[in-house]
């Protein structure tokens, strides 16, 4: 029975993680070939470029949480979904406002904030198992790859926000760099953000779905 779980959640999760790999490698590919900043910014954190597996987050919580509540293996409750997504995500907000008010650095308040994320996205669990499963499964394809592309960002010297720390990161070497700003961040605070958000999406999408099926 585990066995087929898996090969479902892998099923559903294919086309989503071919259309996330597909804007990153796009990003990346502007970002080298010098596009536009509101599309492809090359700043560090990106700055909320356009083209970017972020703004996917919502919208494969929504295709999931329905796919899911098709298939009958919706949400205990539509308002345990989404109230505990909403936890996940103010718990993780609030932990790392006040872990950086306490640590000043920005290296120890990545690795706090790292931490509580695991704590945060743990908690979203009890609120619908099934997407937990389905957004944790999603989060890891769409996240190593970005890795990958990190990595070769940052010992590839490329020009792109993939190899560019915060501002007030101390110096470092390359594979310093990798592990504090590519494999900390991306297998922690990304993936608690796919999850968190993804249910809150997936919570008001079954919302919905149920308001409209009592019409």
């Amino acid at each position: 029975m585990p066995e087929r779980d898996d090969v479902r959640v892998g099923r559903l999760i294919l086309v989503p993680a071919i259309i996330t790999l597909a804007v990153t490698l796009a990003r990346l590919a502007g970002e080298l070939m010098g596009g536009s900043d509101s599309l492809f910014s090359r700043d560090a954190g990106g700055k909320a470029a356009l083209v970017g597996i972020v703004w996917l987050i919502p919208v494969f919580g929504v295709y999931f949480g329905l796919r899911l509540a098709r298939a009958g293996e919706g949400p205990p409750a539509v308002g345990k979904a989404l109230g505990f997504g909403v936890l996940a995500f103010v718990l993780n907000a609030v932990l790392g406002f006040a872990a950086f008010s306490v640590v000043k650095g920005p290296v120890g308040q990545l690795g706090v904030f790292a931490a509580t994320s695991w704590v945060a996205l743990l908690v979203a669990r009890p609120g619908w198992p099934a997407l937990w499963r389905v957004l944790l499964a999603y989060a890891l394809a769409a996240r190593i790859p970005v890795l990958i592309v990190m990595f070769l960002s940052i010992f590839g010297g490329w020009d792109t926000h993939y190899a560019k720390p915060r501002p007030d990161f101390p110096a470092m070497g390359p594979w310093g760099l990798f592990f504090w700003t590519a494999i900390l961040p991306q297998l922690s605070i990304w993936i608690w953000m796919t999850i968190a958000v993804g249910m809150i999406f997936a919570g008001l999408a079954s919302a919905v779905r149920r308001v409209g099926s009592r019409r």
